[in-house]
């Protein structure tokens, strides 16, 4: 149902253009955040910056990152599966820049927009992590 088109008989209001516009610019702050903190977590990785700017380009190497084969990502389409391989590649992550579960949980899976940033811009060193 689509809810700008709702009969307030409904009892659903639909979306103002006022709102659509706040929601598109946080969306788009959000969005900038990441892509500079990609951009460094991928330099410190020893990739090319630019790869953290591409949308879905940036979740493949950055399974990589965390020491994983980048076909792995595709589980992240699977709807339970791909919530848990979230939480693995927050703690691989994580654990390839010498940070613990804590932080790993906390400010890479839950509040990633902050862990992200200090990965990339906080002083802790990439560590490749052995493939098995």
């Amino acid at each position: 149902m689509n809810l700008a088109l709702a009969p307030a008989s409904a009892g659903i209001a639909p979306i103002s253009v006022e709102h659509t516009a706040i929601l598109t610019v946080v969306g788009l702050v959000y969005y900038g955040l990441m892509a500079v903190a990609l951009w460094r977590i991928f330099q410190k990785a020893g990739l090319p910056g630019i790869l953290g700017i591409i949308p879905i380009v940036n979740v493949f190497y950055l399974v990589k990152i965390a020491g994983m084969s980048m076909w792995l990502t595709l589980l992240y389409i699977i709807p339970v599966v791909g919530f848990v391989f979230g939480l693995i590649v927050a703690f691989k992550l994580g654990s390839a820049f010498g940070k613990g579960g804590a932080f790993s949980f906390f400010l890479l899976w839950l509040f990633s927009f902050v862990g992200y940033l200090v990965l990339g811009f906080g002083s802790s060193k990439y560590i490749e992590p052995v493939r098995a």
